[in-house]
C-alpha cells in the first residue's frame, strides 16, 4: 500500500532536517528519506568530526607552551588511534540524537535509498538483507541529498582518501600528501601536521583560499609554513602506485616521492545521479538541480535546497534554506534567506573567519577611491610567554561616502566565535564610527576591530 505525505523529504542532513522538523512544527504530515545515518555531511563526515580532530590536535601546541606557563608535562604526546575511536563514538551518539528529534517531531524516518519513478511518488530501496522495496508519495518533494567529495581523473586516484575516509582510520600515517587548495585542504592539513603527521600540500593556483581575503590568505600561508607544513605552489599530482601506507606518488614536474597517504580536497558535487531525475521531470544542469529563489525546480511541487544546488555549499545556509522553504509553503510566510552577509569560519591554525566583502570584491563594486582599509596585525597575549605562536591578524573594508563596514575579516584565535559577533553588527549596517564609539574590551583579540584608526 502506498503511504502518501504533505511532504516527503530526501535526505536527511543539514537542509532536509531542518525542513522537515520545521514543516512538522507547523502541522503537515511529513517523511524524510535517508539511506545512510541520519546528521548528513556535517555531523557524520564533514564540519562536527573534523572540529573534534581539531580540538585534539590543539594539544600539539598546548603542550609545547605549556612549560613556559610553569605546567610540567613527562613524555607527553597524542595518540590519533584514541582520538579517532572517539570521534567516531561522539558522531555515534550525535546520530542518534537527530533520529530521536525526528521521532519527536513526529516526521517518520524511512530508511532506504530513494530514487523517483514519477513527479509526486519514490520508491525506497530498504537497507535490509532482503532489499525491501517501498513506494511513497508526496504532494510535495524537496530534494536536500547533499553533495560527495570528488576525486581527481588521475592513475591510482582510487588509492587515495578523500575527507569522509580520514575519520574511518583506525590510526594515521607519518607521511601524508593533501591535494587542494580550499578551506577542506587548509583544514586537514593543520589538524594533521598537529597529530604529528609530516604533511605535504599540492596546491594547483598560485595562493591559498581562492575567494577569501587575500591578506587572510598570506598570513595563512605563511603560519602554515613556520608550523611545518611544505606548500607545493603552481604543482598538482598526475599518478599515484603502491599501496596505502607505501604510495608512490609523481607531479607535474615529473618529481616522485613516497607517502603514507594522499587526501583529496579538491571539491563537492550533488549527489544526483542515483535520484533518477528523469522520470520526475525535474532539470539539472552541469550536475545541479536549478532551483528559483524560492528553491522550486521546473516541476511546482518540487524543491530542492542545500549542496544537491550547488549555490554556497554551507551548513548554516542550508538549514536557514530548509527552514524558510518550510515557513513559505506551510505558514504562508514570504521570507528570504540573505546571501549577501554570510559569516565563514576556517579552523585552520590559526583559524580565519571573514563577513562581507574582500578587499578585491569591494574594490570591484566601489572602486579603489571609494574604500577604506584599516588593519591590525599584532602578537597576542597567548604568545608572550612562550615567544612563540602564530601572529593576529584584523581588517576592516569601510565604503567612504556612508562609512558602513562591508567587509570584516580575520586570522587569529578565536576569529570563528569573533565573528559571529561581528556579523550581527554588519548585519545591522554598522558604520566605522560605531564600531569607534564601542568601549574596548581589554586585554582581548577582539577591541583591535574597535581601537583601530
Amino acid at each position: 500500500m502506498t503511504k502518501s505525505f504533505d511532504l516527503i523529504v530526501v535526505g536527511a542532513g543539514s537542509g532536509g532536517l531542518a525542513a522537515a522538523k520545521r514543516a512538522a512544527a507547523h502541522g503537515a504530515k511529513v517523511a524524510i528519506i535517508e539511506g545512510d545515518r541520519v546528521g548528513g555531511t556535517c555531523v557524520i563526515r564533514g564540519c562536527v568530526p573534523k572540529k573534534l580532530l581539531l580540538y585534539g590536535s590543539l594539544y600539539k601546541e598546548y603542550i609545547a607552551n605549556a612549560e613556559s606557563f610553569g605546567v610540567k608535562f613527562k613524555d607527553a604526546y597524542i595518540d590519533s588511534s584514541i582520538l579517532l575511536s572517539n570521534v567516531r563514538k561522539e558522531v555515534d551518539r550525535l546520530n542518534s540524537i537527530h533520529i530521536n528529534l525526528l521521532h519527536k517531531s513526529g516526521v517518520e524516518l524511512i530508511n532506504g535509498w530513494a530514487h523517483f519513478i514519477n513527479a509526486h511518488s519514490l520508491i525506497v530501496e530498504s537497507n535490509c538483507d532482503n532489499k525491501r522495496f517501498r513506494e511513497v508519495k508526496g504532494e510535495r518533494i524537496l530534494i536536500a541529498v547533499g553533495g560527495y567529495a570528488t576525486r581527481p581523473s588521475i592513475t591510482g586516484s582510487e588509492l587515495g582518501w578523500v575527507s569522509d575516509d580520514i575519520f574511518l582510520q583506525n590510526k594515521l600515517p607519518k607521511k601524508m600528501v593533501v591535494l587542494g587548495a580550499g578551506y577542506i585542504a587548509c583544514e586537514f592539513s593543520c589538524i594533521l601536521n598537529s597529530l604529528g603527521v609530516s604533511v605535504t600540500q599540492y596546491v594547483r593556483g598560485h595562493s591559498l583560499l581562492r575567494g577569501f581575503d587575500m591578506d587572510l590568505s598570506k598570513v595563512l600561508e605563511e603560519n602554515m609554513q613556520v608550523n611545518g607544513i611544505n606548500l607545493n605552489f603552481q604543482q598538482s599530482i598526475i599518478s599515484i602506485k603502491g599501496n596505502i601506507g607505501n604510495l608512490n606518488i609523481k607531479s607535474n614536474l615529473g618529481e616522485e616521492s613516497i607517502t603514507g597517504a594522499v587526501l583529496f580536497a579538491i571539491g563537492r558535487k550533488p549527489r544526483i545521479n542515483d535520484l533518477k531525475l528523469f522520470n520526475s521531470g525535474v532539470i539539472s544542469k552541469e550536475g545541479r538541480i536549478i532551483v528559483d529563489e524560492g528553491y522550486q525546480t521546473n516541476i511546482p511541487h518540487i524543491y530542492a535546497v542545500g549542496d544537491v544546488t550547488n549555490l554556497v555549499n554551507l551548513t548554516p545556509v542550508a538549514i536557514d534554506e530548509g527552514r524558510v522553504l518550510a515557513d513559505n509553503i506551510f505558514s504562508n510566510s514570504s521570507r528570504k534567506v540573505n546571501y549577501k552577509l554570510i559569516a565563514k569560519a576556517i579552523f585552520s591554525q590559526p583559524e580565519v573567519s571573514t563577513i562581507g566583502l574582500t578587499e578585491d570584491q569591494a574594490v570591484a563594486d566601489y572602486g579603489q577611491d571609494n574604500i577604506q582599509i584599516y588593519k591590525s596585525k599584532f602578537n597576542s597575549m597567548a604568545t608572550a610567554l612562550p615567544k612563540r605562536g602564530s601572529p593576529c591578524l584584523l581588517k576592516l573594508i569601510v565604503e567612504t561616502s556612508s562609512q558602513k563596514v562591508i567587509g570584516c575579516h580575520m586570522v587569529g584565535e578565536h576569529a570563528s566565535e569573533i565573528i559571529q559577533m561581528a556579523a550581527i553588527a554588519i548585519g545591522m549596517g554598522a558604520t566605522k564610527y560605531d564600531f569607534d564609539k564601542t568601549m574596548a574590551l581589554h586585554p582581548t583579540i577582539a577591541e583591535e576591530f574597535v581601537t583601530m584608526r
